[in-house]
């Protein structure tokens, strides 16, 4: 072939620190729209973008000249820092290290969009660690649940 051509759909998950502020709901909006320039800049296609106060939810195309790392390295050192310098409330906010990134095949593409579009909702009866434990039921990804959700 003379072009490398493909389109890779990645569901992201990460969450802030447990000694970390929270976003405050009114700034969740803004947040997204920042997440979804930060994936514009490095060439990926934002598809949604949701969350809630603790924790966030990207549907993005994974870009060729970028690993799958350095992608989710770049949403959270940008959007850290622009949270910090949006209010003084902020000042100790902070992503945890780790992130859990699904593939997502095109005929889902929907069905996770909506997932994510419905995280206010869904979070009323589930929390985020059963939430994150189920997808890596779903996906059959091996883990250590002591260290899973800490700093």
């Amino acid at each position: 072939m003379s072009q490398s051509l493909h389109k890779i759909y990645v569901h992201i998950v990460f969450h802030i620190k447990t000694t970390s502020v929270p976003v405050n709901e009114s700034d969740l909006p803004s947040l997204f729209a920042y997440i979804g320039g930060i994936l514009k800049k490095i060439n990926s296609v934002p598809i949604q973008i949701g969350g809630t106060e603790n924790h966030i939810h990207i549907l993005c195309s994974l870009p060729k000249t970028i690993t799958l790392i350095k992608l989710v390295e770049e949403i959270k050192r940008n959007s850290s820092r622009w949270i910090k310098r949006k209010n003084l409330n902020y000042k100790k906010f902070a992503w945890q290290g780790g992130y859990g990134a699904f593939s997502v095949s095109a005929s889902l593409v929907k069905t996770t969009l909506e997932y994510i579009r419905s995280q206010k909702e869904h979070h009323k009866t589930r929390t985020f660690r059963d939430e994150f434990l189920l997808f890596l039921k779903k996906y059959e990804i091996p883990h250590n649940e002591a260290y899973l959700f800490c700093d």
